[in-house]
């Protein structure tokens, strides 16, 4: 009995690591590939999967996105200049087949094939353009290493140079260029600045002076506008005094000895100032005239003898 119980509890545990051994998961990221006598016999997707213990054999590929560290080196560009260029390719399998069969190290393959054509695509640019060109260079590589990695089942995400160091002298020099260049940047923005603030105030005083003109004019038009309105209103009223004062001789009927005596006073008005020379108007003929008939009329009352009466 005890001998029983012996190889039932062998045959239990030999059962269970049967068992454990032919319980294969697959995670969700990976995929499995089931070989048997040392031949490749179908892909396992993610998930539960019993196989033969000892016959068969799974290798798990992971269907992440890897990453591939270039190590530094240095590349000679185009115009014979030493730069210290790292990068970092990024990778994702494609084919778990492929991938296990068709490649024996891939990480160390593509290292080797990153750095190879890192100095391909670098060596041939210039220094400047391999500085400002990083992304036609990630471009150029991607490309590159897609199609080179395609046999082994990959496919090539994205390429990133991480840095490109030139010699420490040149380094120095390109200090020294873009300081230069900055300086220059300095003075042309502070000339552009004062060249643009005389402009404005220049523009300012232009303005000023087209204003105050403006306004001089306005006040002269003004000015001359109440002068007119001044001459035409006082000449109106003198053309209406004139007026009255005809209607009112007029309608008076005067007599030619008043008249004269009205002459004989604008004449006393007119002859008092600095003139030497008097001109009198045609008209004044008749009232001369009158002036002498009545000067002979007061010559006569003068020779009346005393006591008499004059007629």
């Amino acid at each position: 009995m005890e001998a029983a119980a012996v190889i039932v509890f062998i045959l239990i545990f030999v059962l269970v690591i049967y068992v454990a051994l032919a319980i294969k998961i697959v995670q969700q990221h990976e995929q499995g590939l089931t070989e048997r006598f040392g031949r490749y016999r179908k892909t396992l997707d993610p998930g539960f999967h019993m196989i033969v213990p000892f016959i068969d054999k799974v290798q798990k590929i992971d269907m992440r996105e890897q990453v591939v560290d270039v190590p530094p080196q240095e590349v000679i560009t185009k115009d014979n200049v030493v730069v210290t260029v790292d990068a970092v390719v990024y990778y994702q399998a494609t084919d778990p087949v492929k991938l296990a069969y068709n490649i024996s190290n891939f990480i160390v393959a593509a290292t080797k094939l990153a750095q190879t054509n890192l100095r391909n695509v670098v060596g041939d640019m210039e220094l400047d353009a391999a500085l400002t060109s990083r992304e036609t260079i990630n471009t150029e590589l991607r490309v590159i290493l897609d199609e080179a990695t395609d046999v082994w089942g990959t496919r090539v995400v994205r390429v990133e140079i991480q840095r490109i160091d030139p010699p420490a002298d040149v380094t120095d020099a390109m200090h020294r260029q873009m300081k230069a260049e900055r300086d220059r940047r300095a003075i042309v923005t502070e000339a552009e600045g004062e060249k643009r603030s005389a402009i404005l105030k220049a523009e300012g005083v232009k303005q000023s002076r087209i204003l105050d003109a403006e306004g001089q004019a306005e006040a002269i038009k003004t000015v001359a506008d109440a002068q007119k309105y001044e001459k035409l209103t006082v000449a109106e009223g003198e053309g209406q005094a004139i007026e009255r004062v005809f209607m009112a001789i007029h309608n008076g009927d005067p007599t030619p000895d008043l008249i004269a005596i009205r002459y004989l006073e604008a004449l006393e008005t007119v002859a008092d100032g600095q003139a030497t020379k008097i001109f009198l108007p045609m008209e004044t003929t008749s009232i001369l005239g009158s002036i002498a008939a009545m000067g002979e009329v007061f010559a006569d009352s003068q020779k009346t003898p005393e006591g008499g009466q004059s007629v």
